[in-house]
């Protein structure tokens, strides 16, 4: 689980919404841009060119 507070100025880098916690698989979602953005180790990967469809990345 991330901090709220490094949840509360974390946005989408590609439309720069708000990004959802997601828990399993643990993930950032943007829902204006249906992408997921993974975290690993606690660290969020925020490259648009790693970001998977927010429908796939569910399906996991």
């Amino acid at each position: 689980m991330m901090s709220p507070e490094l949840l509360s100025i974390l946005r989408c880098p590609k439309c720069k919404g708000l990004l959802h916690e997601q828990t399993a698989p643990v993930a950032l979602a943007c829902p204006a841009c249906k992408l997921t953005f993974s975290v690993d180790d606690g660290i969020p990967n925020m490259l648009i060119e790693d970001a998977r469809p927010l429908a796939e990345s569910a399906a996991q």
